[in-house]
């Protein structure tokens, strides 16, 4: 049996074709509608990301067979939560209103709203008492994308070296501190002024993006972490040791046809993570992790700016640039 939210009607960001900033709109739309296992969050902030721009305008083409062909099939973006616990089902055991929360919505869309409907088995978890609703929703999303990069497919250790190629940007502020977490030796790329920056965060080496090419060095990184999808693995092959891994987060033909060919004569390959798609019970394992570390002071979310809802198309704008160090957050009409 559902339980229909008492309110009518909220205000959310809204995409019904691929495009330009323009595309977004603000508008009323209907309320969640509640299981008795779910749990109705008041949206406090949400982010928006380079991936949220590549699927509102279908650039790469390729992310159309993910988002819809022809059009948007969620058309309310984002996938960052952090709130406060507003309502629970009749079944729900793991919160309570009041309760202050943060996590994702991914793989499905639909956290730029005033309100979020999801199941108390979702990737949620209570956010420590330090951390801002800001904060948490920045932290989320790149937590939930860098740590199964670093983790699970670099399997990074202690001692080895590795390049994150935009490493001010919201996912490589916080792959600079997993990889300090896990005692790797970091050679960060970036705008110059964002320098102090990153090597605040505990990177080793700064190289200049505007000045220098990270490419052309021959064997010196285990890892090479390309945040932002701006290089391919055939360019940074050469700079690869032996046996070592390129990651991105951007999908590409290219990159495709390098997972299929495998791994190379001296065992170096290339890799594309859908970390968005990964089994909901792991992100909610994630969680956990994430609200340890942070409690622990281990990672700190790095904010750009906060803009509300109303200013969402201006945020996707700002966004496109690539300018920003660390997040832009979306602030919930209250």
């Amino acid at each position: 049996m559902t339980q229909p939210v008492p309110a009518a009607t909220m205000k959310a960001a809204w995409i019904e074709r691929y495009g330009p900033p323009e595309v977004i709109t603000v508008r009323e739309t209907a309320m969640p509608v509640m299981g008795p296992h779910d749990v109705l969050i008041r949206m406090r902030a949400s982010t928006v990301t380079l991936p949220d721009c590549a699927f509102r305008a279908a650039d790469p083409f390729i992310v159309r067979f993910f988002a819809g062909l022809l059009r948007p099939k969620a058309p309310i973006p984002g996938g960052a939560v952090a709130g406060e616990i507003a309502a629970v089902g009749e079944n729900v055991t793991r919160f309570a209103p009041g309760d202050r929360v943060f996590g994702t919505t991914d793989p499905l869309p639909s956290a730029m709203a005033q309100y979020v409907a999801l199941s108390e088995d979702a990737p949620l978890a209570l956010m420590p008492d330090a951390l801002d609703f800001g904060e948490a929703a920045g932290l989320t999303y790149s937590f939930l994308t860098a740590m199964p990069f670093l983790r699970d497919e670099a399997k990074l250790r202690p001692g080895q070296s590795i390049l994150i190629n935009g490493a001010a940007s919201s996912i490589g502020t916080v792959a600079v501190q997993l990889a300090r977490h896990m005692g790797a030796r970091i050679t960060a790329v970036c705008s110059a002024r964002n320098a102090d920056l990153v090597s605040s965060l505990g990177a080793d080496t700064i190289i200049d993006r505007h000045t220098s090419d990270f490419t052309s060095v021959s064997a010196a990184y285990d890892v090479i972490f390309d945040v932002v999808g701006k290089s391919s693995y055939l360019a940074c092959k050469k700079a690869l040791k032996p046996h070592g891994i390129y990651l991105t987060t951007t999908p590409s033909f290219a990159i495709l046809w390098a997972m299929i060919r495998g791994k190379d004569a001296q065992g170096r390959r290339g890799k594309l993570a859908t970390t968005g798609l990964r089994p909901l019970p792991d992100k909610t394992k994630d969680m956990l992790v994430l609200s340890e570390m942070v409690a622990e002071g281990k990672l700190r979310g790095i904010i750009d700016r906060v803009m509300p809802l109303e200013a969402i198309a201006e945020a996707h704008r700002y966004v496109e640039k690539e300018t920003k160090a660390g997040d832009v957050i979306i602030e919930m009409p209250r």
